[in-house]
C-alpha cells in the first residue's frame, strides 16, 4: 500500500507536494509530500541516515528535509526511518497494524538489537520487507529467544546468525515455543539429525507447520502413491524440498505427467525424488517432448539435471 493509500486511511489534512530537483530520488513512497523542516533526531532516522553510502548523501538530506504534512513527529520520523531502510511503511502497515502505534524508539530498540547480532543495515529491509510483524518484535520476549534456539537447539556460532536470519526472516517472526521447538523434534524424530544443516540449508522447514504443512505431504505419499512410511520419510530425507510443494499444484499434476505421458510410476519418484522440484511447464514436459522427438530413452536424472547444451548434446550422441 502505498503512502497515499495510508494517507487516505488518517483523518488528517494532507497537503499538496512541492517539487523537487529532477537528480532527486526519494526511496519507494516517501516523495508524497515535501517542505523544507528542521531536521529530526529519531534515533532510528539517524542511524539510517549515517548508514548510507556517501553517494547519496544528497538524497539523503533531501529525505531529511521531507514533510509529511500535519503528522505528528514521531510518525513522520518512523515513515522516513523505514523507507530509508527500503521498507514500504505503507505495505508494512497494512500487514502489520500494530505498526501504527509503535514509537521510533521501539523500532530503533529492534534495529539495534539485530545489528549487534551481526545482521547488515542493508538486510533489514528484506528481513522487516518480509516479515513487517518484527518491527514490532519484543526484544526480551521474542527475538532473544529465537537467537538462543539457534545457537542451544541449532548449534549456530554467533558469527552465523546473518547467514541463517538473511536466508529465513520468518524465524525471527516464529514463536519458539509453539513453532520452531516442535518443527525441529518433528524433523529429528522423522531422521533429521543434522541441526546446522537444516539451520544453514533448510531453515524453511522450521518455520512451517508440522499439521498444516509437513505431515500432509507424507500422507499424500503413502495414501495417494502407495509408499510405506519409511519410503516416504526416506524421500524427504533426500530432498527436504518436498516438504515446501504443494501437493494440488506440484505432487499432483507432475506425476500424474509421469505416469500418463511418461509411463513411469512410483518407483521412479523413489529411485529421484528430486523430479519434483523441476518445472513441469518449463523442464520436464519440454524435455521428455524432445527426447520423444529425438526417439531417445534417458534416465529422469540425466533427463532433468542436465544444462540445456548439455541436454542438446545427449539428444545427439543417442541419435548418432
Amino acid at each position: 500500500m502505498p503512502l497515499c493509500s495510508f494517507y487516505a486511511s488518517t483523518t488528517l489534512p494532507v497537503a499538496k507536494p512541492h517539487s523537487l530537483p529532477s537528480s532527486a530520488k526519494l526511496p519507494s513512497t516517501a516523495a508524497a509530500a515535501t517542505t523544507t523542516v528542521q531536521p529530526t533526531t529519531s534515533p532510528v532516522l539517524a542511524a539510517a541516515v549515517t548508514t548510507l553510502p556517501t553517494t547519496t548523501a544528497s538524497t539523503a538530506a533531501e529525505v531529511l528535509s521531507l514533510h509529511l504534512p500535519e503528522l505528528p513527529s514521531s510518525t513522520r520520523d518512523k515513515i522516513l526511518s523505514l523507507e530509508l531502510m527500503g521498507v514500504d511503511y505503507g505495505r508494512a502497515l497494512s500487514l502489520n497494524p500494530d505498526l501504527r502505534d509503535a514509537s521510533p524508539e521501539s523500532i530503533h530498540a529492534v534495529v539495534t538489537f539485530l545489528q549487534s547480532r551481526g545482521l547488515h543495515f542493508r538486510d533489514l529491509g528484506r528481513v522487516f520487507g518480509m516479515c513487517p510483524s518484527v518491527l514490532t518484535a519484543s526484544v526480551r520476549a521474542d527475538l532473544r529467544p529465537v537467537f538462543a534456539f539457534l545457537t542451544d537447539d541449532l548449534g549456530v556460532p554467533d558469527d552465523a546468525y546473518r547467514r541463517v536470519v538473511v536466508k529465513c526472516p520468518r524465524l525471527l517472526a516464529c514463536s519458539v515455543r509453539d513453532q520452531l521447538r516442535p518443527a525441529l523434534f518433528y524433523l529429528r524424530r522423522l531422521g533429521f539429525r543434522d541441526s546446522r544443516a537444516l539451520a544453514f540449508q533448510d531453515p524453511i522447514l522450521l518455520v512451517s507447520s508440522v499439521e498444516r504443512t509437513m505431515a500432509p505431504k507424507l500422507e499424500y505419499l503413502r495414501t495417494e502413491l502407495g509408499m510405506s512410511k519409511d519410503e516416504a520419510v526416506a524421500m524427504v530425507l533426500r530432498c527436504p524440498a518436498l516438504f515446501t510443494f504443494n501437493v494440488e499444484r506440484n505432487f499432483r499434476p507432475k506425476f500424474e505427467y509421469l505416469v500418463q505421458e511418461m509411463g513411469g510410476g512410483v518407483e521412479d519418484v523413489k529411485a529421484f525424488p528430486q523430479y519434483f522440484t523441476f518445472s513441469l511447464e518449463k523442464r520436464i514436459a519440454p524435455r521428455h517432448r524432445a527426447a520423444v522427438e529425438a526417439g531417445v530413452d534417458l534416465p529422469l536424472p540425466d533427463m532433468l539435471k542436465a544444462t540445456d547444451d548439455e541436454f542438446r548434446e545427449m539428444l545427439e550422441k543417442k541419435r548418432s
